[in-house]
């Protein structure tokens, strides 16, 4: 008796209110302001990478500029499951988002200091004198001398490598970090946390695109990689003083090895021995094993959708170089830039309001709120569509030039062929994009966080944002086999991507078959996936900061449950649910609605 009336759900409360949990909601937004400055500080780094490193203060070449540029993004994606697994081992979610934040604020200030003279000759030396001003082997032809070593490239190298271990440490930690701050809230707390985080990241972006690139064409390189150092020291200053208001866990281990030794040994080798003190018995790890199993194919169909949403820093970007720009962008020397910006304003000022405050409340209140997974294949469906219409309006344009319905237009320093088809016809595959983006990152990263084990929560994580860095690198990749001079759609030798003699409407076609694929198995995952429900025998221990004693023991806990991790803030293993259905264990099976199939 005593047990069950601990096992009462919470009185509803706002997420970032409400006088019992008044320090849970501090906790929350201190995560989302460091999660915004984070994003901040990402985007200002990244914005003009190419721009800096082409400049005159170190000369590179256009191609090993970008090279550096796809370098460093594709590593932060990447390196995200060591930073989720060094977190479940070693330090916990706290204590590696701390270290991480750290390494990631000196790494940054590497930036301002190979931006002033006197800290780029104590790292770099002096400038190389160009030795190959008088050959011509850069042009086709032949050159007795060597061209010259990439200035400072050891150090631009070690700093990026740097700068993504640590940004790819916080992502795949601050997530579960945050959502562990609102496990013991309302039944949908965790659903409207990861809105909200989202609404963070998208903010943190804005702020960059709308400031950050200003200074650095306007002002100079050293004072605007400023500023991404200022962002971070001030989320690492937030993060650390809201530490007294933070849910912490201990790392309890990780079984993402004993998954990977599971995977060899069973029907090849002797089963391990599970007399080890603190040994997970072998009923856990292959229940946690089935789970991961589970949860692996739904992260891999992502990555389809992760090549089309990468079209849009890309290949929506060249399309759009070549339709007439109305005359009041004409003179902005980075107007192709402000697509991103409008869909990020479209996300944060309307779509995540709107979904937040009328579309999911008024589903939950006729409980027809769809799960996680219904919700991402619907987003699918969106990304087909926008990569649809980026294909249709290709076809159109191409009709255009070849009936010679051309414009030379100038767009910074440069000239482009362009159709005299407005720009503003990409305002649909635009904001399809952004719609596909809203309902497949905001449920992908309650999926991840919900289905996870609680040991494996870092590791998971790190998964969701690696899977989004193969899908980069995977887009790259068709795109450069279909750039082969032989055959290749892409093939486009008349320079700025002539669409004369390169067809990126096949392109998109293409990518639009690979995601109607996609999409038939979201759907068919959507309707068979088994969502694993939290036991009427567990029960949930305490919700409160550091030290805080239990509210109630843990009793009989079967063996096919999963084991405590650093990120879960509570004991309870049942972590199966997603939607309305799954939070984190907090909310007890008995009376509990599941999510709508």
């Amino acid at each position: 008796r005593e047990a069950s009336r601990h096992m009462q759900p919470p009185s509803p409360s706002p997420l970032l209110g409400g006088t019992p949990l008044k320090r849970r909601g501090m906790a929350c937004a201190a995560v989302l302001a460091v999660e915004g400055l984070e994003q901040a500080a990402f985007f200002g780094i990244t914005a003009n990478l190419v721009l800096y490193l082409t400049s005159s203060t170190f000369g590179w070449g256009g191609t090993q500029a970008s090279h550096a540029c796809l370098f460093f993004g594709g590593a932060s994606y990447l390196l995200s499951p060591i930073g989720g697994w060094f977190a479940d081992v070693y330090l916990g979610c706290y204590g590696t988002v701390a270290l991480s934040f750290l390494l990631y604020l000196l790494a940054a200030c590497l930036l301002p200091v190979t931006a002033s003279l006197d800290g780029r000759l104590s790292l770099c030396g002096e400038l190389p004198a160009d030795t190959i001003r008088n050959c011509s082997w850069h042009r086709g032809g032949t050159c007795q001398g060597q061209p010259p070593e990439l200035y400072c490239a050891p150090t631009i190298y070690t700093g990026l490598l740097l700068l993504a271990l640590g940004i790819s440490s916080v992502r795949a930690n601050l997530t579960p970090f945050g959502a562990d701050q609102v496990r013991d809230q309302e039944v949908d707390a965790t659903r409207r946390f990861f809105n909200w985080f989202y609404w963070s990241i998208n903010m943190g972006a804005i702020f960059s695109l709308l400031l950050v690139n200003f200074v650095q064409q306007n002002i100079g390189f050293l004072a605007s990689y400023l500023i991404p150092v200022a962002c971070l020291a001030l989320g690492l200053l937030i993060f650390l003083l809201a530490t007294p208001t933070f849910i912490t866990k201990p790392p309890r281990g990780s079984q993402v090895s004993a998954m990977m030794k599971l995977a060899l040994v069973l029907g090849v080798l002797n089963p391990p021995n599970p007399a080890q003190p603190g040994a997970p018995s072998p009923e856990e790890d292959r229940a946690n094993f089935q789970v991961l199993a589970r949860i692996l194919p739904v992260m891999l169909a992502f990555i389809p959708h992760w090549i089309v949403y990468f079209q849009m820093q890309s290949m929506y970007y060249l399309q759009g170089l070549h339709l007439r720009t109305p005359g009041i962008f004409q003179r902005t020397s980075d107007r192709t830039r402000g697509n991103d910006v409008w869909l990020l304003l479209a996300n944060v000022v309307v779509l995540v309001l709107l979904k937040d405050h009328v579309i999911d409340p008024f589903l939950a209140r006729r409980r027809l709120l769809p799960s996680a997974l219904k919700q991402m294949t619907l987003g699918m469906f969106f990304s087909l569509a926008s990569i649809l219409a980026a294909g249709i309006l290709e076809r159109e344009q191409l009709q255009y030039m070849h009936h010679n319905q051309t414009v030379l237009q100038l767009l910074a320093k440069d000239r482009y062929p362009a159709a005299t088809l407005p720009a503003w016809w990409q305002i649909p595959q635009y904001l399809l994009i952004g719609l596909s983006e809203l309902f497949t990152s905001i449920p992908g990263l309650e999926f991840a966080y919900t289905e996870a084990p609680e040991s494996m929560k870092g590791a998971i994580m790190g998964l969701f944002f690696f899977i989004s860095g193969v899908g980069s690198l995977l887009g790259s990749g068709l795109l450069t086999l279909l750039s082969l001079p032989t055959h290749g759609w892409m093939r486009c030798p008349e320079g700025y991507g002539s669409i004369n003699s390169c067809r990126v409407d096949n392109y998109f076609f293409l990518l639009a078959g690979i995601q109607s694929i996609t999409c038939f198995i979201f759907t068919w995952i959507s309707r068979h996936y088994q969502h694993r429900l939290p036991r009427a025998d567990m029960v949930p221990q305490g919700q409160g900061g550091q030290g805080a004693p239990p509210r109630a023991a843990r009793v009989n806990t079967p063996p096919h449950h999963g084991v405590m991790g650093s990120c879960g803030g509570g004991s309870s293993p049942g972590l199966w649910g997603s939607g309305r259905g799954g939070l984190g264990g907090c909310q007890p099976s008995v009376g509990s609605l599941p999510a709508v199939e």
